[in-house]
Protein backbone atom coordinates (compact mmCIF):
# COMPACT_ATOMS: atom_id res chain seq x y z
CA UNK A 1 0.00 0.00 0.00
CA UNK A 2 1.09 3.55 -0.66
CA UNK A 3 -0.34 6.72 0.76
CA UNK A 4 -2.60 7.13 -2.25
CA UNK A 5 -2.96 3.53 -3.36
CA UNK A 6 -5.67 0.97 -2.88
CA UNK A 7 -3.85 -2.32 -2.63
CA UNK A 8 -2.15 -4.78 -4.91
CA UNK A 9 -3.56 -6.59 -7.93
CA UNK A 10 -5.62 -9.60 -6.96
CA UNK A 11 -6.52 -8.11 -3.59
CA UNK A 12 -9.96 -8.92 -2.21
CA UNK A 13 -12.32 -5.96 -2.29
CA UNK A 14 -15.52 -5.69 -0.27
CA UNK A 15 -18.76 -3.87 -0.94
CA UNK A 16 -20.06 -1.40 1.62
CA UNK A 17 -22.34 -4.16 2.92
CA UNK A 18 -19.34 -6.47 3.27
CA UNK A 19 -17.45 -3.82 5.22
CA UNK A 20 -20.41 -3.35 7.55
CA UNK A 21 -20.61 -7.12 8.12
CA UNK A 22 -16.84 -7.28 8.76
CA UNK A 23 -16.68 -4.41 11.25
CA UNK A 24 -20.04 -4.59 13.02
CA UNK A 25 -18.84 -7.15 15.63
CA UNK A 26 -16.22 -4.59 16.70
CA UNK A 27 -18.37 -1.49 16.12
CA UNK A 28 -22.02 -2.46 16.68
CA UNK A 29 -23.33 1.03 15.84
CA UNK A 30 -21.69 1.14 12.41
CA UNK A 31 -24.13 1.90 9.60
CA UNK A 32 -24.01 2.50 5.86
CA UNK A 33 -24.75 6.16 6.61
CA UNK A 34 -21.73 6.36 8.92
CA UNK A 35 -19.39 4.90 6.29
CA UNK A 36 -20.72 7.29 3.67
CA UNK A 37 -20.29 10.20 6.08
CA UNK A 38 -16.63 9.30 6.66
CA UNK A 39 -16.15 8.97 2.90
CA UNK A 40 -17.70 12.41 2.34
CA UNK A 41 -15.29 13.79 4.96
CA UNK A 42 -12.34 12.31 3.05
CA UNK A 43 -11.26 9.84 5.74
CA UNK A 44 -11.67 6.85 3.44
CA UNK A 45 -11.75 6.85 -0.37
CA UNK A 46 -12.92 3.49 -1.76
CA UNK A 47 -12.69 2.78 -5.44
CA UNK A 48 -15.85 2.80 -7.55
CA UNK A 49 -16.96 0.29 -10.14
CA UNK A 50 -18.11 1.62 -13.55
CA UNK A 51 -21.67 1.37 -12.24
CA UNK A 52 -20.80 3.42 -9.13
CA UNK A 53 -20.59 0.73 -6.44
CA UNK A 54 -17.97 1.21 -3.73
CA UNK A 55 -15.09 -1.28 -3.52
CA UNK A 56 -13.18 -1.27 -0.22
CA UNK A 57 -9.61 -2.56 -0.28
CA UNK A 58 -7.69 -3.91 2.70
CA UNK A 59 -6.18 -0.44 3.11
CA UNK A 60 -9.62 1.15 3.09
CA UNK A 61 -10.79 -1.25 5.79
CA UNK A 62 -7.69 -0.54 7.89
CA UNK A 63 -8.24 3.20 7.62
CA UNK A 64 -11.91 2.85 8.48
CA UNK A 65 -11.10 0.71 11.52
CA UNK A 66 -8.48 3.26 12.60
CA UNK A 67 -10.96 6.13 12.37
CA UNK A 68 -13.73 4.27 14.20
CA UNK A 69 -11.35 3.14 16.96
CA UNK A 70 -9.98 6.66 17.43
CA UNK A 71 -13.51 8.04 17.69
CA UNK A 72 -14.68 5.37 20.11
CA UNK A 73 -11.65 5.03 22.37
CA UNK A 74 -10.16 8.52 22.35
CA UNK A 75 -13.22 10.56 21.35
CA UNK A 76 -11.09 12.39 18.79
CA UNK A 77 -12.63 14.82 16.29
CA UNK A 78 -12.10 14.01 12.63
CA UNK A 79 -9.65 16.86 12.06
CA UNK A 80 -7.27 15.29 14.60
CA UNK A 81 -7.72 11.82 13.13
CA UNK A 82 -7.11 13.23 9.64
CA UNK A 83 -3.85 14.78 10.89
CA UNK A 84 -2.74 11.40 12.28
CA UNK A 85 -3.60 9.63 9.03
CA UNK A 86 -1.75 12.26 7.01
CA UNK A 87 1.33 11.70 9.19
CA UNK A 88 1.04 7.95 8.71
CA UNK A 89 0.62 8.37 4.95
CA UNK A 90 3.75 10.54 4.83
CA UNK A 91 5.69 7.95 6.82
CA UNK A 92 4.52 5.21 4.45
CA UNK A 93 5.47 7.29 1.43
CA UNK A 94 9.05 7.84 2.63
CA UNK A 95 9.41 4.25 3.78
CA UNK A 96 9.88 5.02 7.46
CA UNK A 97 7.05 2.78 8.61
CA UNK A 98 5.28 -0.40 7.54
CA UNK A 99 2.45 -0.50 5.04
CA UNK A 100 -0.05 -1.45 7.74
CA UNK A 101 -1.79 1.26 9.72
CA UNK A 102 -1.29 0.87 13.47
CA UNK A 103 -4.38 0.92 15.62
CA UNK A 104 -4.77 4.00 17.82
CA UNK A 105 -2.88 3.37 21.02
CA UNK A 106 -0.20 1.23 19.38
CA UNK A 107 3.43 2.28 19.40
CA UNK A 108 3.95 5.60 17.66
CA UNK A 109 0.39 6.81 18.18
CA UNK A 110 0.22 8.23 21.70
CA UNK A 111 -2.79 9.22 23.70
CA UNK A 112 -4.92 6.12 24.17
CA UNK A 113 -5.11 3.05 26.32
CA UNK A 114 -3.59 -0.37 25.61
CA UNK A 115 -5.48 -2.99 23.64
CA UNK A 116 -6.69 -4.82 26.74
CA UNK A 117 -8.76 -1.75 27.65
CA UNK A 118 -10.52 -1.82 24.28
CA UNK A 119 -11.37 -5.51 24.35
CA UNK A 120 -14.94 -6.24 23.26
CA UNK A 121 -15.34 -8.32 26.39
CA UNK A 122 -15.09 -5.14 28.46
CA UNK A 123 -17.93 -3.25 26.79
CA UNK A 124 -20.30 -4.48 29.53
CA UNK A 125 -18.28 -4.26 32.70
CA UNK A 126 -19.26 -5.29 36.19
CA UNK A 127 -17.92 -3.58 39.31
CA UNK A 128 -15.47 -6.48 39.66
CA UNK A 129 -14.27 -5.95 36.07
CA UNK A 130 -13.56 -2.30 36.82
CA UNK A 131 -11.59 -3.19 39.95
CA UNK A 132 -9.58 -5.85 38.13
CA UNK A 133 -8.82 -3.88 34.97
CA UNK A 134 -7.98 -0.68 36.81
CA UNK A 135 -5.74 -2.52 39.27
CA UNK A 136 -7.11 -0.60 42.23
CA UNK A 137 -8.75 -1.47 45.53
CA UNK A 138 -12.47 -2.27 45.50
CA UNK A 139 -12.99 0.37 48.19
CA UNK A 140 -11.77 3.07 45.81
CA UNK A 141 -14.19 2.00 43.10
CA UNK A 142 -17.03 1.94 45.64
CA UNK A 143 -16.09 5.45 46.75
CA UNK A 144 -16.11 6.66 43.14
CA UNK A 145 -19.54 5.10 42.62
CA UNK A 146 -20.86 6.73 45.80
CA UNK A 147 -19.48 10.09 44.65
CA UNK A 148 -21.15 9.77 41.25
CA UNK A 149 -17.86 9.73 39.35
CA UNK A 150 -18.52 6.20 38.11
CA UNK A 151 -22.10 5.35 37.22
CA UNK A 152 -23.78 2.18 36.02
CA UNK A 153 -25.83 2.19 32.85
CA UNK A 154 -28.69 -0.03 31.77
CA UNK A 155 -28.54 -3.46 33.32
CA UNK A 156 -26.16 -2.28 36.04
CA UNK A 157 -23.05 -2.44 33.83
CA UNK A 158 -20.30 0.18 33.68
CA UNK A 159 -18.68 1.88 30.71
CA UNK A 160 -15.06 0.95 29.88
CA UNK A 161 -14.11 4.54 30.69
CA UNK A 162 -14.78 3.66 34.33
CA UNK A 163 -11.38 1.96 34.26
CA UNK A 164 -9.70 5.21 33.25
CA UNK A 165 -11.54 7.13 35.97
CA UNK A 166 -10.51 4.62 38.63
CA UNK A 167 -6.88 4.67 37.49
CA UNK A 168 -6.79 8.48 37.45
CA UNK A 169 -8.38 8.66 40.91
CA UNK A 170 -5.82 6.16 42.22
CA UNK A 171 -2.91 8.15 40.77
CA UNK A 172 -4.31 11.42 42.10
CA UNK A 173 -4.71 9.78 45.49
CA UNK A 174 -0.96 9.13 45.51
CA UNK A 175 -0.57 12.93 45.44
CA UNK A 176 -2.97 13.44 48.31
CA UNK A 177 -6.09 14.15 46.22
CA UNK A 178 -9.10 12.57 47.93
CA UNK A 179 -12.22 11.26 46.18
CA UNK A 180 -14.23 14.04 47.83
CA UNK A 181 -12.00 16.52 46.01
CA UNK A 182 -12.99 14.98 42.67
CA UNK A 183 -16.70 15.79 42.86
CA UNK A 184 -15.95 19.17 41.30
CA UNK A 185 -14.70 17.39 38.18
CA UNK A 186 -18.07 15.63 37.90
CA UNK A 187 -19.91 18.93 38.28
CA UNK A 188 -17.73 20.62 35.66
CA UNK A 189 -18.21 17.68 33.26
CA UNK A 190 -21.98 17.88 33.68
CA UNK A 191 -21.93 21.59 32.87
CA UNK A 192 -19.84 20.98 29.75
CA UNK A 193 -22.13 18.14 28.71
CA UNK A 194 -25.16 20.42 28.93
CA UNK A 195 -23.43 23.08 26.81
CA UNK A 196 -22.33 20.57 24.17
CA UNK A 197 -25.81 19.04 24.03
CA UNK A 198 -27.33 22.49 23.46
CA UNK A 199 -25.02 23.07 20.50
CA UNK A 200 -25.05 19.60 18.94
CA UNK A 201 -28.69 18.74 19.63
CA UNK A 202 -30.19 20.91 16.86
CA UNK A 203 -27.73 19.41 14.36
CA UNK A 204 -28.86 15.89 15.29
CA UNK A 205 -32.49 16.88 14.71
CA UNK A 206 -31.97 18.19 11.18
CA UNK A 207 -33.44 14.97 9.82
CA UNK A 208 -31.13 14.03 6.95
CA UNK A 209 -29.15 10.78 6.83
CA UNK A 210 -25.89 12.32 8.08
CA UNK A 211 -27.40 14.48 10.85
CA UNK A 212 -26.55 12.13 13.71
CA UNK A 213 -22.97 11.66 12.52
CA UNK A 214 -22.46 15.41 12.07
CA UNK A 215 -23.81 16.02 15.57
CA UNK A 216 -21.51 13.38 17.07
CA UNK A 217 -18.54 14.87 15.25
CA UNK A 218 -19.46 18.37 16.42
CA UNK A 219 -19.73 17.10 20.00
CA UNK A 220 -16.29 15.47 19.75
CA UNK A 221 -14.73 18.66 18.42
CA UNK A 222 -16.27 20.88 21.11
CA UNK A 223 -15.28 18.39 23.82
CA UNK A 224 -11.67 18.35 22.57
CA UNK A 225 -11.56 22.14 22.51
CA UNK A 226 -13.08 22.28 26.01
CA UNK A 227 -10.46 19.89 27.38
CA UNK A 228 -7.66 21.89 25.74
CA UNK A 229 -9.03 25.14 27.15
CA UNK A 230 -9.45 23.68 30.64
CA UNK A 231 -5.92 22.26 30.61
CA UNK A 232 -4.45 25.57 29.47
CA UNK A 233 -6.36 27.60 32.06
CA UNK A 234 -5.23 25.26 34.84
CA UNK A 235 -1.62 25.39 33.63
CA UNK A 236 -1.61 29.19 33.61
CA UNK A 237 -3.36 29.46 36.98
CA UNK A 238 -0.93 27.04 38.63
CA UNK A 239 2.06 28.86 37.16
CA UNK A 240 0.82 32.17 38.54
CA UNK A 241 0.09 30.57 41.93
CA UNK A 242 3.63 29.21 42.15
CA UNK A 243 5.13 32.54 41.13
CA UNK A 244 3.18 34.55 43.70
Amino acid sequence: MTAAGHGAAGEEFLSIGGVIALLTPEFPDLTVSKVRFLENEGLVTPQRTPSGYRRFSVEDRERLRYVLTAQRDRYLPLKVIRHELDALDAAIADGSTTTLLPRPGSEGVPGSEPDDFRSDALKRMTRENVVEQAGVEAELVDSLIDAGLITAGQGGFFDPESVLIARAAHDLGAHGVDVRHLRGFRTAADRQTGLIAQIAGPVARQGDADARDRAAELAREIAALSVALHSTLVTVAVRHALES
